[in-house]
């Protein structure tokens, strides 16, 4: 986690650095080119967590302009300078504030100050447990129905292809269906529940010399339509080495965050399983299959969506092993 401090007493910046040695992070006061206006906007953007050593209504006013939701805001916590309370503010589960709260307590003695409901309560946090297991959720609107409910004594029903290993937290239960879930595990979202992608995949890539990202781009668009996968399921790509100079495919995974990884021929080959051959591929590149041997290799796991191909591209899905169980603390 990425973590910034403002201060704006002495006494304040000397509780930054005293909090940064423990949770390290930039560490400004306020003055001179440091204004309160500036600073905000540029860590908002920039970093996954903001520590304000000061009052919390003077974090509030600095930080409302720039908030949009709780699946895309970073975390935000005041601690007061005489390092007594340590209050999440925003994004206190999905972004982490709450636990943020509890290691600044701890860091300097304080008293962490968590209003979360289901947190107050004692029930389970739906946006808390998708985050412990590395999920992303799709519909964050959705969360409020099944927190509601919790808060409501009524049962929440959920969806899961995978076994979900540990005591079924109270109020929660298994649905009969997909259909009938409240909330799912899933790769391919369908129905009203709340869905929760893991990300798990790899996509497996091969290409011809200079394609563009736009049709990397349009090509796993059409990927994912054709098969529903959610593009949240995807972590990383993969393919043969002799892709490692394509600008258009480095440009592609940069826009969505991917870390790519490259094989040479010999490796790909080496892979087990079955895959869909090409003379064609196996004479240009020395290996019958690119996307798919390369995703299978990336993810240590099993391929799910075998190669499809179109408009020079080819793309295949691989999964790496998943098993989910009831924590909510990583």
């Amino acid at each position: 986690m990425s973590r910034a401090y403002l201060a704006f007493t002495a006494k304040g910046e000397a509780l930054a650095h005293r909090l940064a040695e423990a949770l390290p992070g930039s560490v400004s006061r306020c003055g001179g080119d440091v204004t309160l206006k500036g600073w905000t906007a540029e860590h908002f953007a920039q970093d996954e967590a903001l520590i304000f050593v000061g009052a919390v209504g003077i974090a509030v006013r600095a930080i409302a302009p720039h908030c949009r939701s709780k699946a895309a805001d970073p975390a935000v916590v005041a601690v007061d300078e005489g390092g007594n309370f340590a209050v999440p503010l925003l994004s206190g589960h999905l972004g982490g504030a709450n636990a943020l709260a509890r290691a600044l307590a701890k860091a300097c003695g304080a008293v962490p100050v968590i209003t979360t409901a289901t947190d107050v309560n004692g029930l389970f946090a739906v946006d808390l447990w998708a985050k412990a297991q590395n999920c992303a959720v799709l519909e964050p609107e959705r969360i409020k129905r099944v927190s509601g409910a919790l808060l409501a004594g009524q049962t929440v029903r959920y969806w899961s292809p995978w076994p979900v290993a540990g005591e079924t937290p109270a109020g929660v239960k298994k649905a009969d269906a997909p259909e009938a879930a409240d909330f799912a595990l899933t790769l391919t979202p369908q129905g009203e529940a709340l869905h929760l992608v893991p990300r798990i995949g790899v996509l497996g890539v091969g290409c011809r010399r200079g394609t563009t990202a736009q049709q990397l781009e349009e090509a796993f668009a059409a990927f994912c339509a054709a098969s529903g996968l959610s593009p949240a399921a995807v972590c990383a790509a993969a393919s043969i080495d002799l892709k490692k100079d394509e600008p258009g495919l480095a440009e592609f995974c940069k826009v969505h965050g991917w870390p790519i990884t490259f094989y040479p021929a010999d490796e790909l080959r080496a892979v087990p399983g079955q895959f869909t051959p090409s003379a064609f591929v196996a004479s240009v590149t020395g290996v019958d299959n690119v996307c798919e041997r390369s995703a299978v290799k990336a993810s240590g796991g099993m391929l799910l969506l075998p190669k499809t191909a179109g408009g020079g591209v080819t793309l295949a899905l691989a999964v790496r092993p998943f098993a989910p169980d009831w924590r909510t603390e990583q």
